[in-house]
């Protein structure tokens, strides 16, 4: 396995992650580690469809920060708006990545529009420790199989999005504007699992309210709370139809033993559905993810 390090000191190997990740040799099939040594490296990061397993490993969340600050109305080199989806401060193509101890942050501020953290359109996808951070369209979840432990999601409008089957575990979502919209999944129709979040924490900025859990994207979103406690931010409904009533047939919103002040099942809209508890326990790490399981590349 190949060690790379990243520092902000003089001879203590590469000076940017970018350029960690261009070092590895074309064709190079093994894996790599990357170890970032604590700092904040402003750069914008691209991990390419071609790049080996690669393995992003910080010292810890609060002390090693990545960030860039795109938004969908930068102008990219053509002189055109970047739009949505070439904002991301990590970019990730490749067949299998992790990151663990990280954050991963866009720092282009609140109502500067879509701003992506993370722009993961990958295989297998792992995040462990990471904290993400964002307004508008934190965190791309494109292609693939993706898992995230222990992380720390924030943003405010649609700030998890996309069509990947990805699994929160323990994460943390943080809302940080009234009348917003935490999912935005667009599950393509016949996948069994969009987003699944198990064990997870929902929380808000002072005086945010009227928050809800998801919007369909795509009309056959599918969102699972399992065991996620609520604050108050979220309303009684829960879900929203993005104004497409047609859409409540076809997306699939659930829960099981949601608590705290936002939890509020007699009130959820009538068209998601509340899981009995023989449904519920099916929603397994390996079972969400078909067979993978993210423990390593």
């Amino acid at each position: 396995m190949m060690l790379i390090t990243v520092s902000k000191q003089d001879n203590e190997g590469c000076s940017s992650l970018q350029q960690a990740i261009d070092s590895i040799p074309a064709g190079d099939s093994s894996p790599v580690t990357i170890r970032i040594k604590p700092g904040v490296y402003e750069e914008k990061i691209t991990v390419g469809p071609d790049a080996p397993p690669i393995l992003l490993l910080g010292d810890d969340a609060a002390s090693t920060i990545i960030s860039w600050s795109d938004n969908a109305h930068t102008l990219g080199p053509d002189g055109t708006p970047l739009g949505t989806f070439r904002t991301g401060t990590l970019n990730v193509f490749a067949e299998n990545f992790t990151a663990e101890n990280v954050t991963i942050r866009n720092a282009s501020g609140p109502g500067t529009g879509q701003a992506v953290a993370a722009f993961v359109d990958a295989g297998y996808a792992v995040f462990r420790r990471v904290r993400l951070l964002g307004d508008q369209d934190t965190l791309y979840t494109g292609k693939g199989k993706q898992y995230y432990n222990d992380c720390y999601i924030e943003g405010d409008v649609d700030y998890i999005f996309g069509p990947a089957t990805a699994l929160f575990d323990r994460c943390r979502l943080h809302t940080k504007r009234s009348r917003s919209y935490i999912t935005a999944a667009s599950t393509p129709e016949g996948t069994p699992f969009g987003y699944v979040f198990l064990d997870c924490e929902i929380t808000s900025g002072e005086g945010v309210g009227e928050v809800f859990l998801g919007r369909p994207w795509r009309p056959y979103a599918h969102v699972a709370f399992i065991r996620t406690v609520m604050d108050g931010s979220i309303l009684a409904e829960g879900w929203h139809n993005w104004g497409q009533p047609d859409r409540e047939a076809t997306s699939r919103y659930e829960e099981f033993g949601s608590s705290g002040p936002g939890a509020n099942p007699a009130a959820r809209v009538p068209w998601s559905r509340q899981l009995a508890a023989e449904e519920a326990a099916d929603y397994r790490v390996i079972r969400v993810l078909d067979g993978w399981h993210p423990e390593g590349y």
